[in-house]
């Protein structure tokens, strides 16, 4: 199974998540990075999925999974130890054209959640297609050490260059220039 990689913008993106235990948790903590538009629906929530709930504003219905309540979200993701409720969950979600992810079933996913590394508006996503997520987490672990937390700061400088110079190829070779050298210096910074 093969899967493109793409950052995909999720100002106006709907998020479900079905399930309130620690798979539920874990996605969780991954998509706030991203997105705060984010529903519940979970008949029982671990305390640390209500915390979140509860600080990040969330949307939370407390029930278990109804037939169509996929309707209407982007992107949703079954986050229970049910085989069945995930499969017709995907089935479900295919009439409503979004994209689906469940904990059990590869085949039944549009999408899966790398490793990533996010660092102000530097974002790395790392995997191996399933193949083995300890050599995704190893390499995160790597990255991590080797990039400078002093990369937001040098990523807004960036920005405003882009922002206030004007397009062309001296833009261009300038900012090339200027990523080459904080590269250079990663060793240094360390």
């Amino acid at each position: 199974m093969s899967y493109v990689p793409v950052f995909i913008k999720f100002d106006d993106k709907k998020v479900l998540i079905i399930g309130g235990g620690t798979i539920a948790y874990r996605k969780l903590k991954y998509l706030l990075e991203f997105t705060n538009n984010i529903t519940i629906i979970s008949n029982e929530c671990i305390s640390e999925v209500r915390e979140l709930i509860q600080n990040k504003c969330l949307s939370y219905i407390q029930r278990n999974y109804n037939f169509s309540d996929a309707k209407g979200f982007d992107i949703v993701l079954a986050a229970v130890d049910n085989i069945k409720l995930q499969e017709s969950i995907y089935v479900e979600t295919r009439d409503y054209k979004c994209l689906y992810s469940c904990v059990d079933i590869q085949e039944y996913c549009d999408f899966i959640f790398p490793a990533h590394i996010k660092k102000g508006d530097l974002t790395i996503a790392i995997s191996t297609s399933g193949s083995s997520p300890a050599m995704s987490k190893q390499l995160k672990l790597w990255l991590e050490n080797i990039i400078p937390n002093s990369v937001e700061n040098f990523l807004k400088q960036m920005r405003e260059y882009r922002n206030t110079m004007p397009k062309g190829k001296d833009r261009m070779k300038f900012l090339d220039k200027k990523a080459k050298e904080y590269i250079s210096n990663f060793k240094e910074e360390k």
